[in-house]
């Protein structure tokens, strides 16, 4: 990525949870996140895209400071907000929105939608009572729930669930963040509603000029949102790069095992990447050293039993492993 415009530099970032066998046993370290370094610019996509367990979840609500680091540096902005005190952080509250995976939990059910979406404004004290309808109704043009007065006097039981999505997805704008982290905001839809829904999100993040992570274990929605992917595999960036160049060019044996699980028609591509296994993710306690994906992995080779660096094979496109060294 161009070093112009950088909005967030995550650098070496860590999240390890601390965890003991027994009352006095042996302490442990799940680490969920494991020395990721990235930058996103401003007004940019990126997927981060993995299995479940592999700490992508963990990376976005970290990079929120909802989890406080355990090592690296997070800056937004070009201030250093690693570990900022939480009374510290609320302007950054304002500049940083998550859209969560459950529409139906994430919206207060004893609330009106023009409450929900209203109740950031009211925290950050934006506006007098007017100004803030004016805003609230215009967050629900943007996300498409017209007539507006109609769907701002219902409660969220009443909505169907692409239409409380949209509802977040309001919530979360209103406040006009810079940079949006969207975890899973499709995978509870039903198929039909799920594209429609990526591209609001697409057309909105492209309208807005606001930054995006979008977090998904699903690749094939990729291709529907952003200019770039990062592949994350055991709390580590396996690979990254731009979206059309990943798919069509998968490197990291990893990546091929995510495309491999996507139905394809071609029996080229099927036979391309059949001798990936899908596997289990590794248990990230205490791990060891080395490439967290050689158990799975039909390319193995003792030197994988040290951790390989991070390849530039081609401009922009990056791999962490062996085979590229």
């Amino acid at each position: 990525m161009s070093e112009d415009n950088v909005l967030l530099k995550v650098v070496k970032l860590r999240k390890w949870f601390e965890m003991r066998k027994g009352l006095f046993g042996e302490v442990m370290y799940l680490k969920a996140v494991d020395g990721v370094t990235f930058d996103l610019n401003e007004g940019e996509a990126i997927s981060l895209v993995g299995e479940s367990g592999s700490g992508k979840t963990t990376l976005g609500k970290t990079i929120l400071r909802l989890r406080e680091p355990t090592d690296g540096k997070i800056i937004f902005k070009g201030k250093d907000i690693t570990h900022l005190p939480n009374d510290k952080l609320f302007w950054y509250r304002r500049e940083a929105s998550l859209i969560q995976q459950d529409p139906f939990g994430a919206l207060p059910a004893h609330f009106t939608i023009s409450k929900i979406i209203e109740e950031p404004l009211i925290i950050h004290k934006m506006g007098d009572k007017e100004e803030r309808r004016e805003r609230v109704y215009k967050a629900l043009e943007e996300v498409r729930l017209t007539p507006v007065e109609d769907f701002a006097s219902k409660y969220p039981h009443m909505l169907s669930g692409g239409q409380m999505q949209r509802v977040a997805i309001a919530r979360a704008l209103v406040l006009r963040p810079s940079l949006v982290i969207a975890d899973e905001p499709v995978s509870m839809l039903d198929a039909s509603v799920r594209i429609e829904i990526l591209t609001l999100l697409r057309e909105l993040q492209d309208r807005l000029k606001i930054s995006f992570i979008y977090i998904t274990h699903d690749l094939a929605t990729t291709r529907y949102f952003s200019e770039w992917i990062f592949i994350m595999y055991a709390g580590h960036i396996v690979e990254r790069g731009i979206t059309k160049e990943i798919l069509r060019n998968p490197l990291h044996p990893y990546t091929k095992a995510l495309l491999s699980a996507i139905p394809d028609p071609d029996p080229e591509n099927r036979k391309k990447f059949r001798d990936v296994p899908p596997g289990e993710p590794p248990s990230l306690i205490n791990p060891p050293p080395g490439c967290r994906f050689a158990p799975r992995c039909p390319f193995a080779m003792d030197k994988c039993k040290e951790e390989p660096p991070e390849i530039e094979v081609s401009p922009k496109h990056f791999v962490k492993c062996w085979l590229y060294a």
